[in-house]
């Protein structure tokens, strides 16, 4: 009898139990790295920046278009959907098996989601990386997104801001994802020849191909408070250097301040009003750009009539 309860009884008992706790914790509660639990509304309202020790915590695409659109009011651009899988990659897991489970975890096709919107009036063009979706890598359908959006700008001569938040290509795609970067570079180039203001906002992290591509390409460069930024990892440039690094190594403060890849550092909740505020120096700026080479081109042609 004692060994069927205590063989039986007791684990079962713990199991419930176990699972009902972690029901729980996981709908009211969020773990921070400064070791607090945060309660999750508390979390939220802070656009998920913890009260605590200032962390901010990755935003899926929604959630990032919702704290940087006026009153919440976005509508996304349907983009491009390459064919899935066009290597047949399979690792310890099948490819496709990785896409399903990051669509059913993130309710998107993929990594990249491009919506149109306000800030503080002004028409904007916005894609974002959720970090969930195959570590927010770079693939094909991203490329094809990014791509969308800068169309979109140029379309409708509006400006284009971007967050990124990326491992890196996605080994999954080998040399398609790596020509994602060449091709959005070209897309950067098409909107600079147009005067289309581009924004690049770094978040947490950005690393890999994406920073040797669109991220680092931005008329403005800005990121987020202690956002990880840098092409290899930590580990590896230290291996290979055989040297010490700098305890904010790759830190967006670092980044800023000794390697001079960054702007401007921003907390979360101010990213919207700054965004904006640069937008009408640089729109302005354009108009009156615009302005001098129509009033060039009217002097020429009133000179040829003579």
């Amino acid at each position: 009898m004692v060994n069927w309860i205590s063989k039986y009884i007791k684990p079962k008992l713990k199991s419930i139990f176990k699972k009902k706790s972690s029901i729980i914790e996981e709908n009211l509660w969020v773990n921070c790295s400064c070791k607090n639990l945060i309660y999750k509304d508390d979390l939220h309202s802070n656009q998920k920046v913890c009260p605590k020790c200032g962390e901010h915590h990755k935003l899926s695409c929604r959630e990032r278009f919702e704290v940087f659109f006026d009153d919440k009011n976005f509508e996304l651009i349907d983009t491009p959907k390459p064919t899935d899988d066009p290597l047949r990659f399979e690792d310890k897991k099948k490819y496709t098996d990785r896409l399903q489970s990051a669509r059913k975890l993130t309710g998107q096709n993929d990594a990249v989601l491009i919506a149109t919107g306000k800030v503080q009036g002004i028409d904007i063009v916005a894609g974002a990386q959720d970090f969930r979706f195959i570590g927010g890598s770079l693939n094909a359908a991203c490329g094809e997104s990014f791509i969308a959006g800068a169309q979109h700008s140029i379309a409708n001569n509006i400006p284009f801001v971007f967050f990124s938040s990326s491992g890196g290509a996605r080994m999954m795609e080998s040399m398609i994802s790596l020509s994602q970067m060449s091709r959005t570079t070209l897309a950067v180039y098409e909107m600079k020849k147009k005067n289309i203001p581009f924004i690049s906002v770094c978040c947490e992290p950005t690393t890999g191909g994406v920073t040797a591509s669109y991220a680092m390409l931005g008329d403005i460069i800005i990121a987020e408070k202690n956002a990880t930024i840098g092409f290899a990892g930590v580990r590896v440039i230290k291996d290979t250097i055989k040297e010490e690094l700098p305890e904010n190594f790759q830190k967006a403060e670092w980044a800023r301040d000794e390697a001079g890849q960054i702007d401007i550092v921003l907390e979360r909740k101010f990213l919207s009003s700054c965004i904006a505020t640069l937008l009408k120096v640089l729109l302005k700026k354009e108009e009156a750009k615009a302005k001098q080479e129509a009033n060039v081109t009217i002097d020429k042609a009133l000179k040829s009539a003579r």
